[in-house]
């Protein structure tokens, strides 16, 4: 039934109460939020998050403060109520793919539950989500009502969610698309996308020979983009020739001998033609070049 009644703790929260409720309303959209810490409105309430002392996922308790905690997953971040939360019913919201769960649960649950159970190791400094969410919370100076500004918050929280699933759901079509390019590629160390989609980690994972990957531009045109040395890294496996640099239109076309070449960054690692066939012959010319990094 969608007519559950919730109950979680009142006054301050953080993100971990927050996108449990935000969750659970992706699946119980006409849900009864009871924000409490009475025991017995906690007793009579269909499922419990982050308060109450109890994990038992079979009961819908969802706590972690108790003695112990609630566990840990494998590479030692701790759960949160979050993670309880998407452990039992991640895959529901995601549709019932699990690879799509398990990849919102690596980009953002386990950072909201890492941050809130202070497992700060390997979290990236600066602003975070989790930080975010606790400025919805009223200041001293403020009048506004707790339960009031977490509805904003979970609203917030709910945009969110519901993004990180899309994101999730887009890298499993892409890397399935990506694999099946590297496979049919005439020149391993060229890859070629009939459509842009996400290809950087797919083409670092399954092909040590790629170094460049020719796909359609959104206007139309067409674009050749150096492999990365590393994920992230700002290295690349071989750049683009070095007397490309910075050229673009005429200057361009003079060098590479292409007449619709348009443009090169002076970082050596994308450019640009307006066929496919064109940037074909750079991605080309670019793998008979001598300069590697």
């Amino acid at each position: 039934m969608n007519n559950k009644t919730i109950a979680t703790h009142n006054g301050n929260f953080h993100a971990d109460d927050v996108f449990s409720i935000a969750a659970l309303k992706l699946i119980f959209p006409s849900l009864k939020l009871i924000r409490t810490r009475d025991f017995d409105l906690i007793a009579g309430a269909d499922i419990v998050v982050d308060v109450g002392g109890e994990y038992e996922p079979d009961r819908d308790r969802f706590d972690h403060h108790q003695r112990g905690g609630a566990g840990a997953r494998e590479n030692g971040i701790p759960y949160s109520s979050f993670g309880l939360i998407w452990q039992k019913y991640g895959a529901a919201i995601c549709g019932g793919n699990e690879d799509i769960a398990n990849g919102v649960d690596a980009g953002l649950v386990s950072t909201i539950d890492a941050i809130d159970c202070g497992h700060v190791e390997g979290v990236m400094q600066g602003i975070s989500l989790s930080q975010t969410i606790s400025m919805f919370n009223p200041t001293w100076q403020e009048e506004t009502h707790f339960d009031a500004a977490f509805d904003e918050a979970v609203e917030f929280a709910a945009r969110v969610l519901t993004r990180f699933i899309a994101a999730a759901s887009g890298g499993i079509s892409a890397k399935a698309i990506v694999a099946q390019a590297i496979e049919d590629a005439e020149d391993p160390r060229v890859i070629v996308l009939e459509q842009y989609t996400p290809w950087k980690k797919t083409v670092f994972n399954l092909s040590e020979e790629a170094l460049y990957v020719v796909y359609p531009s959104q206007t139309g045109e067409w674009r050749v983009q150096t492999v990365p040395a590393e994920l992230g890294s700002f290295e690349d496996r071989k750049s683009l020739p070095e007397a490309w640099a910075g050229l673009s239109g005429d200057a361009l076309q003079k060098v590479t001998g292409i007449d619709d070449a348009m443009f090169c960054h002076n970082g050596l690692f994308i450019a640009g033609a307006e066929s496919f066939a064109s940037t074909m012959k750079m991605a080309s010319l670019a793998v008979e070049a001598s300069f590697t990094i």
